[in-house]
C-alpha cells in the first residue's frame, strides 16, 4: 500500500466518523426537543387541570354562600 492510499484510507475513515457524529448529534438534538415538547404538554395539562379543579372550589364557595336562607 502507497502512502496515498493509506491517506486516502485515513482521510475516509475520518470523513466516515464525521458524518456519524453529526447524525448522532441531530438525532440527539430531536430526541432533547421531543423531551422539551413533551414536558410542555403535561405542563399545559396539569395547569388547565389545576384551574379547573380551582373554578370548582370557587364555584362550590359561591353556592354555599348563596345557598337558600335557613
Amino acid at each position: 500500500m502507497t502512502n496515498s492510499e493509506a491517506a486516502r484510507q485515513r482521510a475516509n475513515a475520518s470523513f466516515t466518523r464525521k458524518e456519524l457524529q453529526v447524525r448522532e448529534g441531530a438525532n440527539a438534538v430531536a430526541d432533547y426537543q421531543a423531551a422539551g415538547r413533551a414536558v410542555d404538554a403535561k405542563t399545559a395539562r396539569l395547569k388547565a387541570l389545576r384551574l379547573a379543579r380551582e373554578e370548582q372550589g370557587r364555584q362550590a364557595a359561591a353556592a354555599k354562600k348563596s345557598g337558600p336562607p335557613h
